[in-house]
């Protein structure tokens, strides 16, 4: 007898259908944009096969996992690692600068924090984070970043997907589709935020029009119990693991034969990925994600607190073969302080200061930070000027800072980037990127040069086009490299 799910798959019954197989004939012109430099990464990626196995990229990397800190909000950079002397100077005056700023300032606002120049290298870093200092000779401070617009959400969009307006996919999507994952038991790309998301949510790590396989895998890092900080990662139902493979297995060849008729839709395969991983998942992540295992030193000189244990557990990831981990601080925008900067910055850094050090110094220790690229920064940085009282806007506490795209801080550590380096220079009052200018753009060209890519070679085709990271704009900056 006839299988009827054989006979739908032969038979179209929709006119929709129809048309689409009438279609095949136009597969010949697609076939000219696969057959590329990535082709080899674009059929695995439309293919059955698994999206997230190993992948070499265009040439020898200098690194192969990413951590990045995202302090999400906007820290300010003359508050951090860009001392202005010029603000001791000018505070409570007007400076000679006519910038457009999102919401009204004022005059001149110094630090109230103290600078140190720390290392062989003599950076000066705030003493806010000092920890970081302690490691300076080992980071790369770009002083020169500028963005787009003053807002957070496009902001965040283009820090983080390469585009302010439309949908794109992530970096860490980027990333994960080129190079795959060395660990097939955990997820390629997963992003922690403690007590919900921030800004924009699932949008900031999504995929895009990517294979859905690449988007994070989000986590809520505000838990210690594991089966609170991995939903379902124990089976409530007491079923052994050979009767789910059984269960897997039987799911997986439906969805083969229902897939047959759907030429590789990307949200079944990524759905049939997800069902994958969280069966292999139950075993490794219970080890990976339980900081328990690891020393009472360690422990301790990582900090007891929500971003010690997110940045330990970063730590344990990248040593699993994680490709890109994205570590935020908070639910909304934590860093955005438009008022009581002096209190606010002070606790916000008291809160990671002490675990982003031991991250640099632990991974240093296990020789794992010269191929682990670690990213510090924000979506923009803050003006130098205080931001005036406004109704709905601020506290009216005179004792903040607006938002500042013109020129902001981000640094680098590991991963084949200079050491105990500065790159460009905002003007004397920390406003405007003016020396060797670092476009967000150039940024994700050079994070990509660093894990082995070329950021206009690596693409993907759709509607009609091939799509990168940087669009097209981008410059590698080679001078921040080792």
């Amino acid at each position: 007898m006839s299988d009827p799910l054989s006979k739908l798959i032969q038979t179209p019954d929709t006119r929709r259908e129809f048309l689409r197989r009438s279609g095949i004939g136009l597969g010949s012109l697609a076939l000219a944009g696969v057959m590329s430099d990535d082709a080899p990464n674009r059929l695995q990626a439309a293919s059955g096969t698994n999206p997230m196995a190993p992948k070499a990229p265009h040439f020898a990397p200098k690194a192969k996992a990413v951590i990045h800190l995202f302090l999400n909000g906007g820290p300010s950079q003359v508050d951090t690692f860009d001392p202005k002397p010029a603000l001791d100077e000018y505070h409570g005056k007007a400076i000679p600068l006519d910038l457009r700023t999102e919401r009204e300032t004022g005059a001149a606002y110094r630090s109230p924090f103290k600078f140190q120049k720390y290392g062989k290298s003599g950076i000066e870093v705030s003493e806010l984070f000092s920890h970081v200092g302690e490691m300076i000779d080992d980071v790369c401070v770009i002083r020169s970043m500028h963005a787009n617009v003053p807002n957070h959400e496009p902001s965040l969009m283009l820090m983080n997907c390469g585009n302010g307006q439309l949908v794109r996919p992530s970096v860490g999507s980027w990333v994960t589709y080129g190079l795959g994952s060395e660990n097939q038991n955990l997820p390629g790309f997963i992003a922690m935020c403690p007590n919900g998301y921030p800004i924009k949510g699932a949008e900031n790590w999504q995929a895009g029009f990517l294979p859905g396989a690449y988007q994070a895998t989000y986590i809520d890092s505000k838990h210690q119990k594991i089966e609170k900080l991995l939903a379902y990662i124990r089976n409530a139902s007491g079923m052994s693991r050979d009767d789910q493979r059984q269960q897997l297995d039987l799911l997986q060849s439906l969805n083969q034969r229902y897939q047959l008729a759907r030429q590789h839709d990307a949200e079944l395969e990524a759905r049939v990925q997800s069902f994958e991983l969280a069966y292999r998942m139950q075993m490794e992540a219970t080890d990976a994600f339980d900081i328990n295992h690891e020393s009472k030193v360690t422990q301790e000189m990582y900090g007891d607190s929500v971003q010690a244990r997110q940045i330990l557990i970063a730590r344990r990831l990248v040593e699993r073969g994680v490709r890109y981990i994205q570590l935020w601080h908070g639910a909304g925008q934590p860093w955005d302080s438009h008022d009581k900067i002096e209190e606010n910055h002070r606790r916000l850094a008291g809160e990671c200061s002490q675990a982003i050090g031991a991250l640099l110094k632990d991974l240093k220790q296990r020789s794992l930070l010269d191929d682990t690229l670690v990213i510090w920064g924000g979506e923009f940085g803050r003006t130098p000027t205080v931001e005036l009282p406004k109704p709905g806007a601020n506290a009216g506490t005179i004792s903040g800072r607006d938002h500042n795209h013109y020129g902001f801080t981000m640094w680098m550590a590991g991963g084949g980037v200079k050491g105990g380096h500065i790159h460009g220079a905002t003007d004397e009052f920390g406003f405007q990127a003016v020396e060797d200018r670092v476009h967000v753009h150039d940024l994700h060209a050079t994070i990509m040069h660093l894990l082995g890519f070329d950021h206009e070679r690596l693409t993907y085709r759709y509607a009609g086009r091939d799509f990168r990271l940087t669009d097209v704009h981008g410059n590698v900056v080679h001078d921040i490299i080792a």
